[in-house]
């Protein structure tokens, strides 16, 4: 890969998480403070991001990569998806908004593994050059936060985070995105010709993996953890802003900044912990995490919400990466495609959505209008207590039950320094 490819490449993968992050984090507080959404609608409206993230596999493998060309596709399903986030950043009632985030959410998604295969055709070796690339997708989350802080607020006020602008931003960006795919080196479909069944493309082959003991409780272990890690994501930029913290998306941003800082740690972390410990340790982080936003105020111990914040890396690199390691190595060559597939299935998709229903049902109980303001007043103590007990409970699980020295092997020698490029 020419240092040409390398920075199209790296502009394409920023586009596609500042897209992402431009509405996605202050989506929350904007259906609760501005349209006065319940929390079981703040809920259902996330979900259907999740529902987009079943779904797109089978457009994906079924269609796009059998019928069309995947940058050009994807300029379709950006300029299609900047339109749809427009409509819908106009919307004010529940029904019309989430039918058109729905719509949105089903352009968005399958872009995610369209941006994966245009890096992957133009490397040579991409274990080693995709991160290079894929770091810039980080970047460009951190910089979609930092924008409506320091930029939006400067034209809106301080309370940009509550209202659509910020979706608005997304969808021009979305149609810059489109318009710069069509530049983007040719990627003809992988799999023109050939038959596809909906089994491969969700991943169903990998089944067979959980007749092992310890894949068949990873894969637990991986869906309840993440039902209490869809808080996170859905309310915790309405929290910040209920307590009254200014600049809140572009603080938030700090847990994308943890995370690269911990993803080059991690070999460092795998030779002394291996996959056990280090799965158990994202787990925990968690708990930590919430108990912090419980305890936290903007008082003397404002310092808890920033390590809340900070804790993004270790939460989301100890688990997740961890967990997209261990799959790679627990599956035969011949599965491997299908068990990454069929694990995002499990947590991206069924365990992420349950999660944000429940999430949303539960912060709705722990909410009361002032009768006065007609404002809503969270409880946000015991809210944020209620996911730190589930994860608890799914890590000391995890800590009794799973047991696979030979994968603590495995991924250290994986982790080994490479030469560089």
């Amino acid at each position: 890969m020419d240092t040409k490819t390398y920075l199209r490449l790296s502009v394409m993968m920023f586009l596609e998480f500042f897209v992402w992050g431009a509405w996605f984090v202050t989506l929350g507080t904007h259906l609760g403070e501005d349209l006065r959404f319940s929390g079981s609608q703040i809920g259902y409206t996330y979900l259907m991001n999740n529902i987009a993230a079943i779904i797109s596999p089978f457009f994906v493998g079924m269609i796009a990569d059998r019928y069309f060309a995947s940058q050009k596709l994807m300029g379709v399903l950006h300029l299609i998806g900047g339109v749809l986030m427009y409509w819908s950043a106009g919307l004010t009632t529940f029904s019309l908004l989430v039918f058109g985030l729905l719509l949105y959410n089903l352009t968005y998604m399958p872009t995610l593994a369209l941006v994966n295969a245009i890096s992957f055709r133009q490397m040579e070796t991409p274990e080693r050059q995709f991160p290079k690339v894929r770091v810039w997708g980080t970047i460009g989350w951190i910089a979609a936060g930092l924008v409506i802080s320091f930029i939006l607020t400067k034209s809106y006020g301080a309370g940009v985070e509550r209202t659509a602008v910020p979706l608005k931003m997304a969808a021009i960006a979305s149609i810059i995105l489109g318009l710069y795919s069509f530049t983007l080196p040719s990627t003809p479909p992988q799999n023109a010709g050939k038959k596809i069944s909906a089994g491969e493309v969700l991943g169903l082959k990998a089944l067979r993996l959980m007749k092992q003991k310890s894949f068949f409780i990873f894969v637990l272990c991986s869906l309840l953890i993440s039902i209490p890690l869809a808080f996170y994501y859905s309310f915790t930029n309405l929290f910040l802003n209920d307590l009254g913290m200014q600049g809140v998306a572009a603080k938030q941003s700090l847990g994308q900044m943890s995370e690269v800082g911990f993803m080059i740690l991690m070999p460092v972390f795998f030779a002394r912990l291996g996959v056990k410990k280090m799965l158990l340790v994202g787990m925990l982080a968690w708990v930590v995490r919430y108990a912090f936003f419980a305890g936290g105020n903007l008082g003397p111990l404002e310092w808890m919400l920033y390590l809340g914040i900070l804790l993004h890396g270790v939460c989301y690199d100890f688990f997740f990466v961890t967990g997209q390691i261990y799959v790679d190595k627990k599956a035969s060559k011949d599965v491997r495609a299908s068990a990454q597939g069929f694990i995002t299935l499990v947590t991206y998709g069924v365990g992420l959505g349950l999660g944000t229903v429940i999430a949303g049902y539960l912060v709705e109980a722990f909410t009361h209008i002032d009768p006065a303001t007609r404002k809503a007043l969270y409880e946000w103590k015991a809210i944020w207590w209620i996911p730190a007990a589930f994860a608890a409970a799914v890590a000391l699980f995890f800590a009794l039950t799973f047991k696979d020295r030979e994968a603590d092997k495995s991924a250290r020698s994986s982790l080994e320094p490479q030469p560089a490029d």
